[in-house]
């Protein structure tokens, strides 16, 4: 009798950020629909969460448990230092039991947001050096990737790139920015991001009077190059959310203000706080398909995290961008909706009522042609797993499991 193949997932799961755990739910669902018999567990930020919310063992990821938190004493220098060296063996120990292992989406091959080298780049690299080191796949699922200044984080994100066994990316730019830093992408595919692959709820039925509009936040600071002035974006960026949300007050448009990251509580707090107006309400979703649900009953949505224009789009709820990177422009494009696009490090709250306006007035079409465009990603959602289990599972793959999708 053959032995269950037995598949590890890797990354910051259950450590507060939705769109990593909905990706994780994404890849979930895959296997146990294609892969019953596949024995699952994960190395992850957040284990005792991911345990209890998926049902699947789970260890941490670091074996110092101050890991995010910032080291100025001796000692927890010390510790921290201390424990880059145990989680190699820690790593590779947790590889070797495997089969295959699957980092499940995310951002993990760019520097958008804050990131210093010996953090996650350093894990990934572990995890993909022990891969190759000890014969186990690793796959890279419908990643994120960027172009990045810092050379450390670079070299490390460029090495984990070149020893996973199978890479495929979220969107094209992604792709372009692993191909500049050397590593050969020839057989690489690209395919809309895994969240797509996650129910849909119903979309609201159009009342003909203006409705609710969910505003997504973010404890936005901008990415790895703009710590020097991280904290005039952010000033910024919550200057011109919270005059946008006064505005549609103004107008008696109720509003839901959405997160995505247990981070971004502080924003909503100070929003809330700022307008004051029994209008204004705070979302509590604590998964993708929450914040899926909070979309499809808005008139329409403005959001700043990926993973929340993701269920907006998805959700086939007209969208417009607060975009702090590339990754933002291309889903909004490859949705049909790359005119509505608004820059998070400059939001001029006049500009963006503007840009609304012109979304609502045509909320009609921007929504059927989010309904065909949702269409053709949920074919090619479809073809990322059967690629998945080509690449990973050749003794399951139909023959055709390599053909393109249409």
């Amino acid at each position: 009798m053959k032995a269950a193949t037995r598949v590890g997932v890797f990354g910051l799961l259950g450590s507060g950020n939705l769109g990593n755990d909905g990706s994780l739910e994404a890849v979930l669902g895959y296997l146990r629909t294609e892969h019953p018999d596949a024995v699952v567990d994960a190395l992850c930020g957040g284990p005792e969460v991911v345990a209890a919310r998926y049902g699947i063992p789970a260890t941490r990821l670091h074996w110092y448990r101050g890991e995010y938190r910032t080291a100025s004493r001796a000692g927890a220098v010390a510790a921290k230092g201390l424990g880059k060296l145990v989680d190699v063996f820690r790593t590779a120990a947790w590889v070797r039991r495997h089969d295959v292992v699957i980092v499940p989406g995310m951002g993990v091959l760019e520097a958008t947001l804050p990131l210093r080298p010996w953090g996650f780049p350093y894990s990934l690299f572990l995890l993909c050096a022990t891969g190759r080191l000890l014969g186990t796949r690793v796959a890279l699922v419908g990643v994120g990737a960027g172009p990045i200044g810092d050379r450390p984080t670079r070299a490390l994100v460029r090495w984990s790139a070149r020893l996973a066994a199978y890479r495929s990316y979220r969107d094209a730019q992604s792709r372009d920015a692993i191909r500049a830093m050397g590593v050969d992408t020839a057989r690489d595919e690209v395919c809309p991001d895994l969240a797509f692959a996650l129910p849909t709820p119903q979309a609201k039925a159009p009342s003909g009077r203006p409705g609710a509009v969910c505003v997504g936040v973010m404890d936005f600071h901008g990415g790895n190059d703009d710590r020097a002035r991280a904290g005039e974006i952010h000033r910024r960026y919550l200057d011109g959310t919270t005059r946008f949300v006064r505005a549609l007050v103004a107008q008696g448009r109720p509003v839901r203000l959405l997160t995505g990251d247990a981070c971004d509580a502080p924003v909503v707090a100070a929003i809330l706080d700022a307008v004051d107006s029994p209008l204004v309400t705070a979302a509590e979703a604590a998964s993708l398909d929450g914040l899926t649900k909070e979309a499809a009953a808005a008139d329409a949505v403005v959001a700043t995290r990926y993973h929340n224009l993701v269920c907006a789009l998805k959700a086939g709820t007209p969208t417009l961008a607060l975009s702090y990177a590339a990754k933002s422009d291309a889903l909004m494009d490859r949705m049909g909706l790359g005119a509505y696009c608004h820059p998070a490090r400059e939001v001029d709250a006049d500009r963006l009522l503007e840009q609304f306006r012109a979304l609502e007035k045509h909320s009609a079409e921007l929504r059927r042609t989010l309904a065909e465009r949702n269409l053709a990603v949920a074919r090619r959602v479809e073809h990322q797993f059967t690629a998945l289990t080509a690449a990973l599972f050749p003794e399951s793959a139909p023959v055709h499991a390599l053909r393109e999708a249409p």
